[in-house]
């Protein structure tokens, strides 16, 4: 009875485990969907216009696709970090495939509207040209990431298209870890400069990468095939 009990519990505890990712990646994308709610209120509620927000209520079109594109794709992409939406039964692979079919195209969005605004928006207060250069590497990586992951598929190398996936939505959501990397230096040291700024805001791009090719590393050594064992071995075994 307790050995069935254990192996009941086991494949619970791992369903369990398997929802901590996407809560994670929830928890750090809620900052900018709440900033990014706010900014389209400001922006269809005719808020005054500020310095702040002058750049967008000149040319509103990106801001407003950008936003909408990155809220739908960080919640709805947390989910396919899911391992039993990502395999398993007919359904669940189903649902992965077709939450891939609206995130394809949300992240070329968000990675097109985000590039368009670092090169043609005027840079608000507090950046520089090295926050600038670092929009368009990282904006031009993750549009990168999302052509190759494509190709991969087309190509049925799903590890691959899984990897480059990967790291895309790493990219993509880096204004969360962005915030949660810049709120205790803002309140031990103040407003940032433009280099300590842009050295904030590399730094929620570079530990996002880090962390999802930590995460590509251990799937792609998961799923490697075991090594077969040679004749000798299995004799001195017997």
């Amino acid at each position: 009875m307790a050995t069935q009990s254990i192996a009941t519990q086991a494949p619970a505890r791992r369903r369990q485990a398997g929802w901590l990712v996407p809560a994670g990646l929830i928890f750090v994308s809620l900052i900018p969907v709440i900033f990014g709610s706010l900014r389209m209120a400001e922006l269809t509620g005719g808020a005054p216009v500020t310095p702040a927000n002058a750049r967008f209520f000149a040319s509103p079109i990106p801001v407003m696709v950008h936003i909408p594109a990155a809220i739908l794709y960080s919640l709805l992409g947390a989910f396919q970090f899911v391992p039993g939406l990502r395999r398993g039964r007919s359904g669940r692979t189903a649902w992965h495939r077709a939450a891939g079919v609206v995130l394809i195209p949300a992240g070329l969005l968000v990675a097109l509207s985000g590039l368009w605004m670092a090169a043609f928006y005027d840079l608000p207060q507090g950046d520089g040209p090295a926050l600038f250069i670092l929009r368009l590497i990282f904006g031009t990586a993750m549009l990168a990431s999302i052509i190759l992951g494509v190709r991969a598929l087309a190509r049925r190398r799903y590890q691959h298209h899984g990897a480059w996936m990967t790291r895309a939505y790493a990219i993509g959501i880096a204004a969360g870890t962005q915030a949660l990397v810049s709120i205790p230096w803002m309140v031990l040291a103040g407003q940032p400069g433009e280099a300590g700024r842009a050295l904030l805001m590399g730094a929620g791009w570079v530990i996002n990468v880090a962390v999802a090719e930590y995460a590509i590393r251990r799937r792609r050594l998961g799923a490697a095939p075991a090594a077969p064992r040679r004749p000798q071995q299995m004799r001195q075994q017997r």
